[in-house]
Formats: structure tokens, C-alpha cells, sequence
């Protein structure tokens, strides 16, 4: 089995505009899928010449009751971040939408804010508080090259609708961050009911992984804490289980010529402290052609606590010669389930999947647990930059993941990767995307291009309008004859540049 290692990817109160998209973008549904039109929910408006446009790149998402809130990157720039974070909120189950871009971030926002540009939005709700919040990584590029200087949290009190100016939660003080991620406890017979977290990295210290938490709806934050154990990695994807445990699966990466690892560390007081981090499964990917990706997690969690970590991995296919999306899932943070193979392809049909996007209904559990994943794929994992011709696919499973239902392909043609923002690690629609559960069905929120307009190009946030129901599936999910012993993370630095 090959193991790739590759040099880090560079990661990079006002309403400007009020779009009530479910109008002025209803011309932008231009496919059925599944009897669900796919549907535009966000555009980039800006013209700053320092930045891509038409672009719109990672999004994620989160939905509570009726509400679904989505946030993206908008106006993506080479070397790392973007023009602002822009917000689209569904109130009616994903029927209609509403979006605009946050105010007071960077210096292209209205009004305008202090930084240069703003990254890796994350969305979170507080149940206690009854606030929307969006996390994001401001970054500077006063010195000529990106530098990820604060962890910023964007809050609405009116539903999604609206956003405050933003709280800084950390500050690199001269260092520099990365790739922030939020949760919220909402369940109410919690110990620690209404706290939120944020887990980030500090990239100038060999992204040495930190948590912060907040027991006042934001307001106001906890200095940055580590893992007992100082665990460095990125893209850790917090949880909250129902009796207030903290679970943070992340991708804990070695340097060059070691092996990378899925791992987790947990809370059990609240966020006052951190576990020792847990290698959760070792991580082997086959390096996609000509695309901006790491293995990054994509984590949910079950109405009875149970976790399920997806990721990108070729060590079910001989030679390693394509991913998969593979997963894990857990009762504990501690132990965790051999890695299973999701059944998204035969295995050697020689489809490249990547960057998984996983949702978990959250009024399910166990057995029952319903399950949707939306992820990106290459039919020929052998293409180049100029054959290469992106697909975004869909899987579901009503029994935790043991079976899955055959794959649908959500995008209604193919993309060329150079319709894409560029990048100087590849082509990108981002380092993750999302799915959410509203009222039972599930909405993908991915990023879709068309052939650019003149110099523009046509990169933007798509859903499908009315979600996608989860179907019953024969396609059996397939585990690996290897016994993992669970033992304790103890990797080195892994990055040493932004």
C-alpha cells in the first residue's frame, strides 16, 4: 500500500445585501435530482481584483428545528482565505432561503472590518442562548504572504437573519492559526448545557491543537487550551454527546516519510480540561489528481451519542490506487470500531472519492441511525489536470451505516477542474463541505461550477431545494480483517508553514 506525503496545503450590526434566494435565484435550480431540484443558495458579489471571482469555496452547515444555516468561503484568493464569509439561511425546512455576508470581517465587508481576508467558516447553534453563531479564521497579509491571525465567532440573535459584528476568540500574537471548527451543547439535561467550543491549531507551533469555550453565547472566550498530551493536527471536528462529553475527531498527520493518523481527544469537565489524544485508525490516501485536498475528518453524532468519523482512505483498494470514503464510529471517544469501507463504488472500479461531507439525523440512533453522505469523485482516478471531470455523489444508510443505498450523482454534469478557483495547492472547492438533516431529509451544501463567463468564473453554493430523502439501501459496508490496538497519539510536528 503507498503512503503519499505532500507538503501542507495552504489554508488559508450589518446585512450588505438581504437575498431572498428562494426569488431572485429560483433561475439557478437546473437539475432534478432525485425529484429535488439542485438549487443555488449563494453567489459571490465581489470585485476586489485581489481575489478569484465568481467564487465560492468549503462551506459547512448546521440545522436546528426548521433552520438550516449555511456559511462559505466567497471570493477565494490564491495563496489562502477569501473576500468574506457569506451566510444563507433556510427558517422553512430548506423551502426558501435568505443570504447575505458577514459584516465588520475583512475590509471588503459592510461595513468594512480590519482584516485583509477570512477563512474556514463553521456553523454552530446554542440552544441555551437561542444563538446562531458562524466561527471563521481572520487572516493578514500585511507582510506579503497569508497569515491566519485571529479565531473570529459571528453571532445572530434573530434566527440566522442578521449578524454582529465578530468576537475574537483567540489571537495569534504574532504566530499564526488554522482551520477552526465549532460545537455548542444543546441538550438540556446537560452539566454544561449551553457551552460552546472551538478547536483550532497553531500552525507556527507545529499545529499544536486548541480549544476554547464559552458559556455565555459567545460573548466572551476561554484562553486556548491544548490535550494533555499537546496533540498537533488540524481539522478537528468537535461533538457534544447527551451527557455533556466533548469528543474532537482530527487529522493527526506525520512529517515526511511517517504515517498519518485519524485520531480524537475528549472533554468530560466542561472544556476545563483535555484528554490525552487516541489514535482512532491509521490513515493511508492516494493522492488525487490536481485538486486541493487532505483527509480531513467529516464528523457526526447520534441522538444517543454515538460518533461517526468519515474520511478519505485507499487501504481497501490494492496498491493503494484510489480513495474511498472509509468510517469509524465510537460510544466513547475512547474506543473506536475497525474502519469500514462505504460502498459508494466496487472496490477497484478505480473511482476517486474525496472530500467527504457526513450527516447524522439527529432524531435517530444505534441501529436505526439514519445517515447521508455527500462527497466529490473522479470516475478515473488516473486523469490529469485537463481529463479530470468532477462529479459530486450521494450515498444514504436508515441502519447506522451497515448497508447503504447505490450512489446518485447530485451534479447534473461533470466539471472541468479549470472552472475552478485556483490555488497554489490545486484547483478547490474546498477542504471539506456538509451535509444537514432538516425535518427528515437531508441537504448536501456543495460547491458546483459552470464554464467560466469571459473572466469570470461561475463557482458557487448549491443545495438541493427540497433535500433528499434517505433510502433504504443492499449495498453492505465492508470492514478490514485487522484488529486496531487503541493506544495514544504521540506524532511530532506535523506542519511547519502555512
Amino acid at each position: 500500500m503507498l503512503v503519499y506525503s505532500r507538503p501542507r496545503l495552504l489554508i488559508c450590526a450589518a446585512l450588505i445585501m438581504t437575498l431572498v434566494l428562494s426569488v431572485t435565484l429560483s433561475s439557478a435550480a437546473f437539475a432534478s435530482v432525485a425529484g429535488s431540484p439542485l438549487f443555488q443558495i449563494s453567489s459571490d458579489p465581489y470585485t476586489n481584483s485581489t481575489s478569484q471571482h465568481k467564487t465560492e469555496v468549503e462551506p459547512d452547515s448546521y440545522s436546528n428545528g426548521t433552520t438550516i444555516v449555511a456559511a462559505t468561503q466567497v471570493g477565494r484568493f490564491t495563496d489562502g482565505g477569501a473576500s468574506n464569509i457569506g451566510w444563507s439561511t433556510s427558517t422553512d425546512n430548506g423551502t426558501t432561503w435568505q443570504g447575505g455576508f458577514l459584516p465588520n470581517t475583512t475590509v471588503n465587508a459592510t461595513p468594512p472590518g480590519t482584516y485583509d481576508r477570512v477563512s474556514d467558516p463553521s456553523v454552530a447553534y446554542d440552544g441555551a442562548h437561542k444563538r446562531w453563531m458562524i466561527s471563521s479564521l481572520a487572516i493578514s497579509n500585511t507582510l506579503g504572504s497569508a497569515v491566519g491571525v485571529a479565531v473570529l465567532v459571528s453571532i445572530s440573535t434573530d434566527g440566522g437573519l442578521t449578524w454582529n459584528p465578530p468576537v475574537e476568540v483567540a489571537n495569534a500574537n504574532g504566530g499564526f492559526f488554522d482551520k477552526d471548527w465549532m460545537v455548542c451543547d444543546n441538550t438540556a439535561t446537560s452539566s454544561f448545557y449551553g457551552h460552546c467550543y472551538v478547536e483550532w491549531d497553531i500552525a507556527s507551533s507545529g499545529d499544536q491543537v486548541q480549544m476554547s469555550t464559552s458559556s455565555d453565547g459567545g460573548s466572551t472566550w476561554s484562553a486556548g487550551q491544548g490535550t494533555a498530551d499537546n496533540a498537533s493536527g488540524l481539522g478537528g471536528q468537535p461533538l457534544v454527546q447527551p451527557n455533556g462529553t466533548v469528543i474532537v475527531p482530527f487529522l493527526n498527520a506525520g512529517g515526511l516519510g511517517s504515517t498519518s493518523s485519524i485520531a480524537a481527544f475528549t472533554s468530560t469537565d466542561g472544556g476545563a480540561s483535555w484528554s490525552n489524544s487516541v489514535t482512532i485508525a491509521s490513515q493511508t490516501d492516494h493522492q488525487v489528481s490536481s485538486i486541493r485536498t487532505e483527509p480531513l475528518p467529516s464528523a457526526e453524532i447520534d441522538s444517543a451519542g454515538k460518533v461517526y468519523v468519515a474520511w478519505q482512505d485507499c487501504r481497501f483498494e490494492n496498491g493503494c490506487t484510489a480513495n474511498d470514503i472509509v468510517m469509524s464510529t465510537s460510544t466513547d471517544g475512547n474506543s473506536w470500531s475497525a474502519v469500514q469501507r462505504i460502498p459508494t463504488d466496487a472496490v477497484g472500479s478505480n473511482v476517486e472519492h474525496f472530500i467527504p461531507g457526513l450527516a447524522v439525523d439527529a432524531t435517530t440512533s444505534g441501529s436505526t441511525a439514519h445517515l447521508a453522505l455527500a462527497y466529490y469523485y473522479y470516475p478515473d482516478a488516473n486523469c490529469t489536470a485537463s481529463t479530470c471531470q468532477l462529479e459530486v455523489g450521494f450515498v444514504t444508510s436508515v441502519d447506522g451505516g451497515n448497508t447503504w443505498s447505490t450512489n446518485t450523482t447530485l451534479t447534473p454534469s461533470a466539471m472541468n477542474l479549470t472552472w475552478l478557483a485556483n490555488t497554489d495547492s490545486g484547483y478547490m472547492v474546498g477542504d471539506y463541505i456538509s451535509t444537514s438533516f432538516s425535518d427528515g431529509k437531508a441537504f448536501p451544501v456543495f460547491v458546483t461550477a459552470s464554464a467560466p463567463s469571459g473572466n469570470q468564473l461561475n463557482e458557487a453554493l448549491f443545495t438541493a431545494k427540497t433535500g433528499l430523502a434517505v433510502e433504504r439501501g443492499t449495498e453492505a459496508a465492508s470492514a478490514e480483517h485487522v484488529v486496531f490496538t487503541r493506544t495514544q497519539t504521540t506524532r511530532s510536528v506535523l506542519y511547519t508553514a502555512f
